[in-house]
């Protein structure tokens, strides 16, 4: 994760009047760079490898921190093709180890849950939440075995800015590498809900669905378009990393406020890329941190975590955010039907590349940076 910012992001009052002067003047951000994606890099055994490698070696999004709230709490999931687990302990620090057993490998547990030790199912061994091997069924079988050096595998793990962060090497200083991302979920939230599901789509035409406006007013006819605008978009760039403001119509409310009175709560939606794989949204009275982790070049099983600050007494405010995640989820489906598309278009040989324009510049940042990275992968490698 690249820590030199370009600039810092916008305050929420310079995003409301840079979205004020394209209403006006009937325009929206625009990059100046296209780009054109081979469309191999879609469909490609050894394209998807390397990007698989990519993601082994950089600093990336796990999970939210709300999603190990307590002592126990875990998650447990692959990581571009590695399983691994995440978990906090008994003195509230969160770790990351390698999910496998130091004795015959299995994984010791898989999703999420609470648990006070980590016991392999095959034959019990148990780890405490500290990764260290606490205890062996019929001990006196392995006489030569020094517990102390038989601990689950640790990985680089840091909780900042309301995530988890990991990396698989365990040497790797992951402060640096977050050191200067904004403060992406506030003190305060917690998790609403999470869940996984496969989309029969590959990873990257599934995330670039995320990045542009381009598309609302024809995909989404009767779900975001009447309440958004189309191809109105403010785009900005931190890092390696993309901000991409979408505004609703009721954002005209914020015309004759004065600038300390301007909450863009329920007036636009952000949506900040963290490059390579996570999308993390803002709803009104939530947030959803999406992790998209590839599975093979046309499958992407889709981790989503809803957080919020809206205390679990307050069940109005809470059934208001569930009525907005549903009708959210519509426009969702939609994307998804057109992303799926994409992926049996990629079968035509219609293209030997697929475009992307001016209004498009968070896509085209994307593939700028994997670009870069494939180029250090290859000088890593020797190619």
């Amino acid at each position: 994760m690249n820590t030199n910012n370009e600039k810092q992001l916008l305050s929420d009052t310079e995003v409301v009047q840079r979205i004020f002067d394209h209403i006006d003047n009937a325009t929206t951000d625009k990059g100046n760079q296209s780009w054109k994606e081979p469309v191999d890099n879609y469909r490609s055994k050894a394209r998807l490898e390397a990007e698989l490698k990519i993601l082994q070696s950089r600093t990336i999004v796990f999970c939210p921190s709300s999603a190990l709230a307590k002592p126990g709490d875990y998650v447990a999931r692959d990581v571009a093709g590695i399983p691994l687990i995440a978990v906090r302990g008994l003195d509230g620090e969160v770790r990351a180890f390698r999910n496998a057993c130091r004795h015959r490998g299995v994984q010791l547990a898989n999703g999420h849950g609470c648990a006070r030790a980590l016991v392999c199912p095959y034959h019990g061994w148990a780890y405490g939440l500290d990764g260290s091997l606490k205890s062996i069924p019929h001990e006196n079988g392995f006489p030569d075995l020094d517990k102390a050096t038989r601990g689950l595998v640790a990985v680089a793990c840091l909780q900042s800015n309301g995530l988890v962060f990991i990396n698989q090497n365990s040497e790797e200083n992951i402060e640096h590498d977050v050191s200067s991302l904004p403060k992406l979920i506030p003190d305060g939230y917690r998790l609403l809900n999470l869940n996984s599901q496969i989309v029969k789509a590959n990873w990257k035409l599934h995330l670039e669905s995320s990045l542009e406006g381009y598309h609302i007013r024809q995909t989404h006819k009767n779900t975001f378009f009447p309440v958004q605008y189309d191809n109105l978009t403010v785009v900005e760039a931190f890092g390696e990393n993309s901000r991409v403001a979408f505004p609703y119509q009721s954002i005209e409310g914020l015309r004759h406020k004065n600038q300390t009175d301007i909450s863009v709560d329920g007036r636009l939606t952000y949506v900040y890329h963290l490059f390579p794989n996570v999308v993390i949204s803002t709803f009104p009275g939530c947030m959803q941190v999406v992790v998209l982790e590839p599975i093979d070049e046309s499958t992407t099983r889709q981790h989503s975590y809803l957080v919020s600050d809206i205390d679990e007494n307050q069940t109005a405010l809470l059934d208001s955010v569930f009525e907005g995640q549903k009708f959210a989820a519509k426009g969702a489906i939609e994307d998804l039907q057109i992303v799926q598309s994409a992926q049996r278009g990629l079968l035509s040989g219609a293209n030997e590349f697929l475009e992307f324009g001016l209004f498009e510049t968070a896509i085209v940042r994307l593939h700028v940076h994997l670009a870069r990275e494939m180029a250090r992968l290859d000088k890593t490698c020797g190619k």
